[in-house]
């Protein structure tokens, strides 16, 4: 009977404590916001709420038990001072901030992925204001006549509680491109004529809209989002390079025209079309327009960018593929995103995890993008004051493709050759569609 009545005490104890565990904690301080991530056995209900005079952040988490040690955590370069917890209620778990000033918290929990478990988030966000309301077009070199730099953002994919890919040896694809986006940069940087901005500087994460909200703020003319790719089997492998599709220009027309907000912005970026007071037909047109040469300069680029790493790498396609990628669809800025090979796959993997390798491949995306800005440079910059020196003139028309038209057709009516319009466009092939909108050199 007195063994029975133990047996019941250390059921009755198990169910008391029957709940989940903080089991770690991982901290990751970025420009506009610092995210605490708890580790966690299971599911866990919570509660988050702010406290002043001093300022604190509280999160009460529901019928959960402290398993992981707070005082290790670097906690530099965040808004926290130190971190306090105890237990509550008997079963739950009271977890204490200390903050150096208020911020603004958000909370969420996150499913297991390919690295972790159950966590929960708490994002601790700049109360004086965002880095994209902070971030401002970057100072570029001018000479004397006021010829500006082409803009290039390089975005790094992923990062912080976003690891990306993972491959069979443990490279964690967020490391990987954020390593290839600084050689880019570097590289952009030195050559004159160019200005480089990076999304992310280092291991956090930045939202996908908030990517190219950035690209947006820089005035860049053109985005390059760096990424490793992954498969379920091992085989796959090869560089890629892709541009938005029409899916998801459509789509994202949709967007912009259902949000006000965004009549204000502009098209074309500075100099260009606002949609403020457009009606909907008509901004829906400008923004089909824009949408059409972003698209086309894209796939201009991005052919240029392939050309280049098939030198240096394994190409997965031939072609620039598109696709309804988040971080391709600003309407008025070229965008391109560069697999830069398959981190499934173990050979690549390898390659990729070092230093050479991810150095070529940043020369190789380097090489293409000033070939094509030589080739094809924005109005008003340095390269295209230095073209109409040599002679290669930028003023340039365009023409919208027609039912019936053909590439020798529209080249025999401006005086010119399918060759050099198809070089001037960034084009691979003499196939053109309906609506289509090329670029027409002076002659």
């Amino acid at each position: 009977m007195k063994i029975m009545m133990v047996v019941v005490l250390l059921l009755s104890a198990s169910t008391v404590f029957a709940g989940t565990r903080v089991e770690g904690v991982r901290l990751w301080p970025a420009p506009d916001h610092t995210r605490l991530v708890l580790d966690t056995a299971g599911q866990v209900e919570h509660n988050v709420f702010s406290l002043s005079g001093p300022s604190r952040l509280v999160i009460d988490l529901k019928n959960t038990a402290l398993g992981a040690d707070f005082s290790n955590i670097d906690l530099s370069g965040s808004p926290i001072q130190s971190i306090r917890s105890a237990p509550r209620n008997g079963k739950d778990l009271r977890v204490v901030l200390d903050l150096k000033s208020d911020i603004k918290p958000r909370s969420f929990v996150l499913a297991p992925n390919q690295q972790y478990g159950h966590r929960l988030v708490i994002d601790l966000i700049d109360e004086k204001g965002s880095r994209l309301d902070r971030a401002t077009s970057p100072t570029v070199t001018q000479d004397s006549a006021g010829k500006r730099d082409i803009i290039v953002v390089i975005d790094a994919g992923h990062g912080g509680e976003d690891p990306g890919a993972i491959g069979p040896r443990g490279t964690r694809e967020k490391d990987v491109v954020l390593k290839m986006a600084k050689r880019l940069e570097a590289l952009i940087n030195q050559q004159k004529g160019f200005t480089a901005k990076l999304t992310r500087t280092g291991d956090y994460y930045v939202g996908l809209r908030n990517r190219t909200l950035l690209a947006r703020k820089y005035n860049a003319d053109l985005f390059v989002s760096v990424h490793a790719d992954a498969f379920r089997t091992p085989q796959p492998r090869g560089a890629s390079v892709f541009a938005l599709s029409q899916r998801g220009a459509t789509s994202e027309t949709a967007r912009w025209l259902a949000q006000s907000e965004n009549r204000s912005d502009l098209i074309g970026g500075a100099g260009g079309v606002s949609l403020d007071g457009r009606d909907d037909m008509l901004a829906g047109v400008l923004l089909d327009l824009s949408m059409t040469a972003s698209i086309n300069a894209s796939l201009g680029v991005g052919d240029s960018v392939l050309g280049r790493l098939g030198r240096v790498a394994k190409l997965h396609k031939q072609g620039v593929e598109q696709a309804a990628f988040v971080v391709l669809k600003s309407p008025d800025i070229p965008s391109i995103l560069v697999e830069a090979g398959f981190i499934s796959n173990p050979t690549e993997e390898k390659n990729l995890a070092t230093e050479w390798y991810r150095n070529k491949l940043a020369n190789a995306i380097f090489d293409g993008i000033e070939q094509y800005f030589r080739r094809t440079p924005p109005p008003g910059t340095l390269l295209a004051w230095e073209k109409q020196k040599r002679g290669g003139g930028t003023d340039v028309s365009q023409y919208r493709i027609r039912r019936g038209d053909t590439l020798s057709a529209v080249a025999k009516e401006n005086e010119t050759t399918v060759s050099e319009l198809m070089r001037f466009n960034g084009m691979s092939d003499d196939r053109v569609m309906v609506g289509q909108t090329i670029r027409i050199p002076s002659s």
